[in-house]
């Protein structure tokens, strides 16, 4: 296998070689022109909704005094001990769910009998709304904080698993031959074979839970917890800081932007096509 990645870098096109450069350059600068024209409508639609008389009130959603807000966000240690909170559940939830879906994903992907059993179950239950749990949630958990635990699992659980499956389906089935052949045993093959060419698919997962998550986090703060980005988003609208509240919102898209490029990252080290 190193062999060909080598053979391959060796022989990639010479404008893949001496282009990159410029090629980044002429992206970033779409990168920015995109934001510049992100803000520009932002403001318009602003300021033409606000110019309103009944809407004058809510002059703190437009960039301006967002980006003020922010600004001074970003030294509120109150605002920084919300983001770990959020942060603390996001990775205990996903965790949990990664604990749960990864091996189920990797055995329903795996036997075609788990397979065919276990499909109308899962799509029943995915398919239900990971807020509907909400109540059941508040009745089963004695505190918010596990209840919100359970909440973010029952999210992301579900791409984690299918997308587990997925990753297994795809495994070259010449490579399982001749591990069989081999007289490989099946957790063999499993450890060996089945997990290493689905280590892609397995990360893509963890970045479409972080996605559902991001998501799911914030109405789910509303349990009845003190901390946590959607606590201070609660709080900064009970008190009509409307200017705080937005500044909140693009924090949390900050964040979020940030979280997935990180698991973007990751998965650059596994860009090798196991499947081919």
């Amino acid at each position: 296998m190193n062999i060909f990645r080598k053979y391959l870098t060796k022989h990639r096109p010479i404008c893949q070689q001496d282009c990159s450069v410029a090629d980044n350059s002429g992206l970033f600068i779409y990168v920015i022109l995109g934001v510049i024209i992100f803000i520009l409508i932002w403001a318009a639609g602003g300021y033409a909704i606000l110019s309103q008389p009944d809407f004058k009130q809510f002059s703190g959603f437009l960039p301006i005094p967002t980006i003020k807000a922010l600004v001074h966000l970003s030294g509120d240690p109150s605002f920084w001990h919300a983001v770990t909170a959020s942060l603390r559940r996001i990775s205990v939830g996903i965790g949990i769910a990664f604990i749960l879906g990864m091996p189920s994903g990797l055995l329903i992907g795996y036997f075609r009998k788990i397979q065919i059993a276990s499909y109308t179950p899962i799509q029943f239950i995915r398919m239900i709304s990971p807020l509907a749990w909400m109540p059941i949630a508040m009745l089963i958990f004695k505190t918010f904080e596990s209840a919100i635990y359970f909440l973010i699992t029952m999210a992301t659980v579900w791409p984690i698993l299918l997308n587990t499956v997925m990753g297994v389906e795809r495994v070259n089935i010449q490579w399982l031959q001749m591990a069989k052949i081999q007289g490989a045993k099946p957790y063999q093959i499993m450890l060996y074979v089945v997990l290493p060419a689905s280590t892609p698919y397995i990360i893509t997962s963890l970045r479409l839970a972080l996605g559902v998550a991001w998501i799911v986090l914030v109405p789910v703060e509303f349990l009845g917890v003190s901390s946590g980005l959607g606590y201070i988003i609660n709080d900064a609208r009970d008190t009509m800081e409307y200017d705080r509240l937005m500044a909140i919102v693009v924090a949390i898209g900050i964040i979020g932007f940030i979280l997935d490029g990180s698991i973007q990252l990751i998965r650059q080290l596994f860009r090798w096509n196991w499947s081919k």
